[in-house]
């Protein structure tokens, strides 16, 4: 087996990716402490084209050298936003149409494998703090829940990893619609 060259991959530009069709999703970090969780979030957006990613409260900002460290570049693709206050940007979102969706275990969560995608419908993602998950007051005004199903002694999957996860999977599921 030979592994595929740069020039295989046969990768995007910066530009040539900013003008591509992207999924209608935008990422929501409430509250993200890790820098490398941030730079992660980045590089995953990028890798699966979604709309943007909105930061929230106290997660960091590009540039940062933490930050960049995991994103490889991605903080130039991706369009994003800092909003001080989690809640007002998840109402501002609820009046632009997003279906506002909490990835966390709550009451009456949804399995994610069994989320049904709506066609023509934009959707925004909260993923929340790595040891409070999505903030309280946020979760009161979302319109569901998506939950991973786990089967270890853990109770949480490490936000970067839960973000990729679910990236793919809206991804999977956009491409059937």
């Amino acid at each position: 087996m030979r592994k595929l060259s740069m020039e295989e991959l046969n990768r995007t530009d910066i530009d040539s990716f900013k003008n591509q069709e992207k999924i209608p999703v935008v990422v929501v970090l409430d509250n993200v402490r890790s820098m490398h969780n941030v730079g992660s979030t980045f590089r995953t957006a990028d890798g699966f084209a979604i709309e943007k990613v909105i930061l929230c409260g106290i997660t960091g900002t590009p540039p940062h050298r933490e930050i960049e460290k995991t994103a490889l570049g991605a903080t130039q693709s991706i369009d994003w936003t800092y909003h001080r206050d989690t809640f007002a940007i998840v109402e501002q979102l609820k009046r632009e149409d997003y279906i506002i969706l909490a990835i966390e275990q709550a009451a009456e969560s949804i399995s994610l494998q069994k989320f049904e995608i709506q066609p023509r419908k934009k959707y925004a993602l909260i993923f929340g703090n790595e040891v409070h998950g999505v903030s309280d007051e946020v979760m009161q005004i979302v319109d569901g829940c998506i939950e991973i199903p786990q089967f270890g002694t853990k109770h949480s999957l490490n936000v970067s990893v839960t973000i990729g996860i679910v990236l793919w999977q809206f991804r999977q599921k956009w491409a059937c619609l």
